[in-house]
C-alpha cells in the first residue's frame, strides 16, 4: 500500500493563477525560440547589430518573466513569514525588474541603429539597407553614433540598477505591511485612495512609457518615410510592439480591476488577456522581420 503524504492546499494560488501563469510559460518557451532564431539564423548570417539586440531582447524578457511568475505565483506559497517573506519577494521583484530593464536596453540598442544607421561600403549594401539609409535625418559622424547608441544602451542598464540597490521602501507593495505583519515607512505616490510606491510609479509608469514608446513610434515614422515591403515591414513592428506594450500595461490595470471587484469574469479577463495579447504580438513581430520572404 502506498501511503501518499497530504500536500497542504494552496493559499493564494487559484485557478485563475494556474492559467494565467501556464500562459506566460507559453510566452516565455516562445521567448527562447525568438531568441535562438534571431541569433542563429538572422545574426550568425548578417553580422548585423540590430539581429544581435532584436535576439537579446527575448532572452532578458524571458529571464525576467520567469523572476514575474515567481514573485507573482510561487514565492507567495512558501513556508516563510514575515520579514522573510518579504524580503524573498522583493529579490524576485528586484531581479524580474532589472532584467526587464536589461531587455529594455535592448530595445535602445534597435532604437539607435533605427535612428542613426551605421556606415556601410556602398557596393556591398543591399536593397534594404539603402532604403533604410535614405531616411537618415541626422548628419552625424560614425564615432558620434557609436557614443550617442552607448548612452542610450546604458540609461536603461542604470535604471535597472538603481531597481537591484535602492531601498524597499521605494518598491515593496503596500499590501506586504498587512499580509507579512511587518514594519517599514513605505515611500509611495498617493492619488486619492490610490496608492503605488514611489520607485515603481517613476520606473514603471514614468521612465518605462518614455524610453519604450519611442520603438513603435520610430517605426512608424520609417514606415511612413520608406515603400514595399520595407514599409510593411516597419508598419508590422510598429503594431506588433504597441500590442506587447498593451499587453503589459494591460495586466497591471486588470489586476487592479479583478482585486477590486472580485469577480470571475473581471479575474479571468485579466488571467488570459494580457499573456494573449502578448502572444499575438510576438507573431506579428516575427511576420515583420520575414516579410521579404513572405510577399
Amino acid at each position: 500500500m502506498i501511503i501518499q503524504a497530504e500536500v497542504p492546499p494552496f493559499q493564494y494560488f487559484t485557478i485563475f493563477d494556474s492559467l494565467e501563469s501556464g500562459l506566460y510559460m507559453v510566452i516565455i518557451g516562445y521567448y527562447f525560440i525568438l531568441f535562438a532564431y534571431f541569433l542563429l539564423m538572422r545574426f550568425r548570417t548578417s553580422k548585423k547589430p540590430y539581429w544581435f539586440f532584436f535576439s537579446i531582447l527575448f532572452i532578458f524578457l524571458a529571464i525576467g518573466r520567469v523572476f514575474f511568475i515567481a514573485y507573482y505565483f510561487y514565492v507567495p506559497e512558501l513556508p516563510l513569514k514575515g520579514a522573510a517573506m518579504v524580503n524573498q519577494l522583493m529579490i524576485y521583484y528586484r531581479l524580474a525588474t532589472f532584467f526587464m530593464w536589461l531587455g529594455v536596453s535592448s530595445l535602445m540598442g534597435i532604437l539607435g541603429i533605427l535612428l542613426l544607421p551605421p556606415e556601410t561600403k556602398k557596393e556591398s549594401v543591399d536593397k534594404k539597407e539603402k532604403e533604410s539609409n535614405e531616411t537618415k535625418r541626422f548628419n552625424f559622424s560614425e564615432p558620434q553614433k557609436i557614443i550617442i547608441r552607448i548612452i542610450l544602451i546604458v540609461i536603461p542598464i542604470i535604471v535597472g540598477i538603481l531597481a537591484l540597490t535602492l531601498p524597499d521602501a521605494l518598491f515593496m507593495d503596500p499590501d506586504f505591511v498587512t499580509d507579512y505583519n511587518i514594519s517599514i515607512e513605505l515611500v509611495t505616490v498617493d492619488i486619492g485612495a490610490w496608492s503605488y510606491p514611489a520607485g515603481r510609479f517613476i520606473i514603471n509608469l514614468v521612465l518605462l512609457p518614455l524610453l519604450v514608446f519611442l520603438i513603435p513610434f520610430i517605426f512608424l515614422y520609417l514606415a511612413w518615410k520608406t515603400f514595399g515591403v520595407l514599409r510593411r515591414s516597419y508598419a508590422l513592428n510598429a503594431i506588433g510592439f504597441i500590442i506587447y506594450f498593451a499587453g503589459r500595461l494591460g495586466q497591471g490595470l486588470l489586476d487592479s480591476a479583478c482585486t477590486l471587484t472580485g469577480g470571475e469574469v473581471g479575474c479571468l479577463t485579466r488571467a488570459i488577456l494580457p499573456p494573449l495579447l502578448i502572444l499575438l504580438s510576438l507573431i506579428i513581430i516575427v511576420i515583420a522581420n520575414n516579410y521579404e520572404q513572405l510577399k
